[in-house]
């Protein structure tokens, strides 16, 4: 009845579909729908496979998801790697990497708020001291240190952050801005002649020294009194830890509190000698912190470690078949001591202990020793090679690195990614390995000596990047 209302509309005979034709357009596009989820989904449950595998192999923990809710630090300690999920990056060094054919990567701790690796170490130290019972905050207690900048620099850092003074000692010799850094950080710096570890002027037995001797006119105040004492037990003999309070006492030999949450002995200002080299907290700090960081960053993808014991014990113990190498400076004994089949920590220009006179010049600094501490040789059992990085070769290093990847390092930094491509070069590695190391610091505490290039010119040190060039060419 209502035919009027409906106009005559003229379908064009292409648009005249049969039956037929439509069910196998329906039909078709069911079998490319169905061909596109199951496509999807295998290669899903590929791809989950995959990393189950990967990660059974590598024994690699899986990446926490993070939910960013509150970014703000707690302070400058907050800032330090090991202090927050969040971490220094991993930074692909790509003119080394695409000259070698494989991936150097370079852990950026010279963006620690401190400027260097040597924050991890502080912070470490200072807390397990305070989780000890040994340090307190805002008590007027004193951290004493011996060291050739880095660490000092670190140690007045977080000791301004917590409440600490600080009194470094160092050898008068070190860059110029290390001191001048130390001196706005409210340190009290003295500077000593360079000398022998057996010498009792060496700068880190004075700061031990120092830390003895803090508070002791305050405590012997007559002669009936000058039997006490005010050294209080620590769990490690190289670390020193004195009182002010009169509230110890020596029994059978053992020096003891009269009790431990005395309010005297509690309160009073404390002298710490942190002693970073033979410091337990120093190999935890890295094997705890750095170590584990550098796993999940790279999700287990390693094949070989430059630099530190710590570091190179957590990743053994993850994977066994790391090479964990080890980058030695001029005058330094370790090189000796990792490849000497007698383990004797001998340098033609010197031997273990027994040198009476200044260390062998080298424009490195930070990294180096000529003595077996106990962080070292916590970590001998898993080193697997080292090299001697002379100082030509470290400056070739850092003018090559900005030249071509506009990284300004410091020595330390240098040194390291020198036994990288040594490293490299000496397993014939190209096939994309993964090589890792430690940027320590960056340039800028270094402009009155490493990057000082009249100085360099004064000592004799070539600045000369075609060094690395040959380096990186050579035939092997």
């Amino acid at each position: 009845m209502y035919s009027h209302l409906v106009p005559n509309v003229h379908v064009p005979p292409w648009l005249r579909l049969s039956k037929s034709v439509v069910r196998h357009f329906v039909f078709g596009l069911f079998i490319g729908v169905s061909l596109s989820v199951t496509t999807s989904s295998l290669n899903l449950y590929y791809q989950y496979r995959k990393r189950q595998r990967f990660e059974h192999e590598y024994h690699a923990e899986p990446r926490p998801i993070e939910l960013r809710r509150d970014e703000i630090l707690d302070g400058v300690t907050g800032l330090i790697g090991a202090m927050h999920i969040g971490n220094t990056p991993l930074v692909r060094i790509n003119s080394l990497s695409d000259a070698l054919g494989v991936e150097i990567l370079g852990k950026a701790e010279f963006l620690n708020p401190g400027g260097s690796v040597k924050d991890r170490v502080a912070l470490r130290m200072i807390e397990d001291a305070e989780n000890q019972g040994l340090l307190y905050p805002n008590t007027g207690s004193r951290i004493f240190e011996g060291t050739v900048g880095s660490t000092g620099i670190s140690i007045a850092t977080i000791a301004k952050a917590r409440g600490y003074d600080t009194t470094i000692i160092m050898p008068d010799d070190v860059a110029e801005e290390k001191v001048k850094a130390l001196q706005a950080l409210g340190a009290d710096v003295q500077r000593v002649r360079p000398a022998s570890i057996v010498d009792k002027k060496q700068f880190v037995n004075m700061a031990r020294q120092a830390a003895v001797n803090f508070g002791r006119t305050d405590l012997v105040e007559s002669i009936d009194e000058a039997h006490s004492t005010h050294l209080l037990a620590t769990s490690s003999p190289s670390v020193v830890v004195t009182t002010t309070s009169k509230h110890v006492q020596v029994v059978d030999g053992a020096t003891q509190a009269d009790d431990l949450r005395d309010e005297d002995l509690v309160t009073k200002p404390r002298g710490f000698f942190a002693d970073q080299f033979e410091n337990r907290s120093n190999y935890d700090a890295h094997h705890d912190g750095t170590g584990p960081e550098i796993w999940r960053q790279i999700n287990g993808r390693i094949d070989a470690f430059v630099s530190g014991a710590g570091i190179g014990c957590f990743l053994k113990s993850k994977k066994e078949d790391i090479k964990v190498v080890l980058a030695d400076p001029e005058g330094s004994g370790v090189y000796n001591k990792v490849l000497s089949r007698f383990g004797v920590m001998y340098d033609r220009k010197e031997a273990e202990g027994t040198k009476r006179r200044h260390q062998v010049d080298t424009v490195v600094e930070g990294i180096g020793i000529n003595r077996l501490t106990q962080n070292l040789e916590l970590g001998l059992p898993i080193i697997d090679d080292a090299f001697r990085i002379t100082d030509a070769e470290a400056v070739a290093m850092s003018r090559y690195l900005v030249h071509h990847d506009g990284l300004f390092l410091g020595s330390s930094s240098a040194c390291n990614l020198v036994a990288c491509v040594k490293l490299v070069r000496e397993l014939g590695w190209k096939d994309k390995q993964t090589v890792v190391t430690i940027l320590c610091d960056s340039g800028s505490r270094h402009y009155s000596k490493f990057w000082n290039d009249d100085y360099l010119h004064r000592a004799n040190i070539p600045i000369d990047v075609n060094i690395i060039e040959n380096l990186l060419t050579e035939s092997v």
